[in-house]
């Protein structure tokens, strides 16, 4: 299996069968994608919340590929209005089988929403999720603050990979992500949703070192880089 960081919060999973999953595929408008929405062909896209930087550029790249859209009843309604069809429905707490994996959506501390034509429309609530593929499982945590979820997360799974952002203000910081990590016992982790905007701007090699400190591993992937698990 095969990760592959696309900036901010975007992801590609690539499994042994083949299958294509694409992580909140935020590129048209991402100071940090080097590709477009039009290079990605993903056969399921999963969208953690309703932020404009989550979502992106799903509703162009699902009605291009016909793509299932894993994500909460409320963004699916949204994206139907866009000419989205190919839905999967979940929400916190719940998991499912799918042929290629097993998905688990957790909870996260956030908000969730889109402003359109000056009206902000509700979009559920914010979520991570738990993916077991291939063998492995990888926890992206979406944007959140750190919580006690994830102590629990990290006592009932073996988490081979952790997804945790670090740019403060809207998230966790470096020294949350660590006390995230930590509780978490990850195995590995990968820092994502820093440096995208001022506000969030981090030094991903600081927190990569403080976390060798602990024994934990974490490569600071540039976009279009990837690992294998």
């Amino acid at each position: 299996m095969k990760l592959q960081f696309h900036g901010h919060a975007c992801f590609s999973i690539f499994t042994e069968s083949g299958t294509h999953l694409l992580i909140d595929p935020f590129l048209t408008g991402n100071s940090q994608a080097t590709i477009s929405a039009d290079d990605l062909s993903p056969d399921v896209i999963l969208l953690t919340h309703g932020h404009w930087d989550h979502i992106g550029d799903t509703a162009s790249i699902a009605k291009r590929t016909n793509c299932l859209v894993v994500c909460n009843p409320e963004i699916i309604t949204y994206l139907k209005s866009k000419g989205v069809a190919n839905f999967h429905g979940m929400n916190i707490g719940g998991g499912y089988q799918f042929d290629w994996g097993y998905v688990k959506m957790t909870p996260a501390l956030h908000s969730s929403a889109i402003e359109e034509d000056g009206q902000l429309i509700p979009l559920g609530n914010p979520a991570g999720f738990l993916l077991q593929i291939d063998g492995k499982t990888i926890y992206h945590a979406g944007d959140t603050g750190l919580s006690h979820e994830m102590t629990l997360l990290g006592n009932a799974n073996r988490i081979d990979l952790a997804l945790l952002p670090i740019g403060g203000n809207f998230t966790m910081d470096i020294k949350d992500a660590m006390l995230a990590a930590k509780a978490l016992h990850a195995r590995q982790v990968i820092p994502m949703h820093y440096n995208t905007f001022p506000v969030i701007e981090q030094n991903a090699n600081f927190f990569s070192n403080q976390l060798l400190n602990y024994g934990i591993p974490c490569p600071v992937l540039q976009p279009e880089e990837s690992i294998t698990l």
